[in-house]
């Protein structure tokens, strides 16, 4: 969907924010036993550290290679734009979830140095269904939406202005 790179920063930052957020509730939720207000509230304190390390993370290494997945595994020629839109979405999470819960693990669970391998395959595991799901049925949908907004391309704008009637 971005078209230059001014659009891929963009359409990242709005993915990061709605992705990162999302999942900063789900972990604490799973810390406190129950989702609740304060929840999403709380989020916000680690939104921005995470979310600044997801998008770099994202932009210019994850994103990348997912794109060359993606594209090597699907012809772009021949496969419907969905699919590989599905594609790319479902590599992201495979690369993202396990390093930004490395990264938790890190910076906020802090677990001894005995745990550290369990607790981040545990919060991987814990993670990863939710990322993808979020990813696949409500982030990415979203987001691109949000992005359309956004960027209404030339052509769709001069259909749209042709289905308007002229005011005098």
């Amino acid at each position: 969907m971005p078209k230059n790179l001014f659009q891929e920063i963009v359409f990242t930052f709005i993915m990061v924010i709605v992705m990162v957020y999302a999942m900063i509730c789900y972990n604490i939720a799973l810390d406190f036993g129950e989702l609740n207000n304060v929840v999403f509230v709380a989020a916000f304190s680690e939104l921005w550290y995470m979310g600044l390390i997801a998008f770099v993370l994202e932009l210019f290494v994850v994103g990348p290679i997912a794109k060359k997945l993606a594209f090597r595994i699907l012809n772009p020629a021949s496969t419907a734009p969905i699919l590989l839109t599905l594609a790319v979405s479902a590599i992201t999470v495979c690369f993202m979830c396990p390093i930004m819960s490395l990264a938790a693990t890190l910076i906020i669970k802090q677990p001894a140095a005995a745990d550290f391998f369990a607790v981040w395959v545990q919060t991987t595991a814990f993670n990863f269904p939710m990322a993808l799901c979020w990813q696949i049925f409500y982030a990415g949908p979203l987001v691109r939406l949000i992005f359309r907004a956004i960027f209404v391309y030339p052509k769709k704008r001069k259909q749209a202005e042709k289905t308007q009637p002229e005011s005098k």
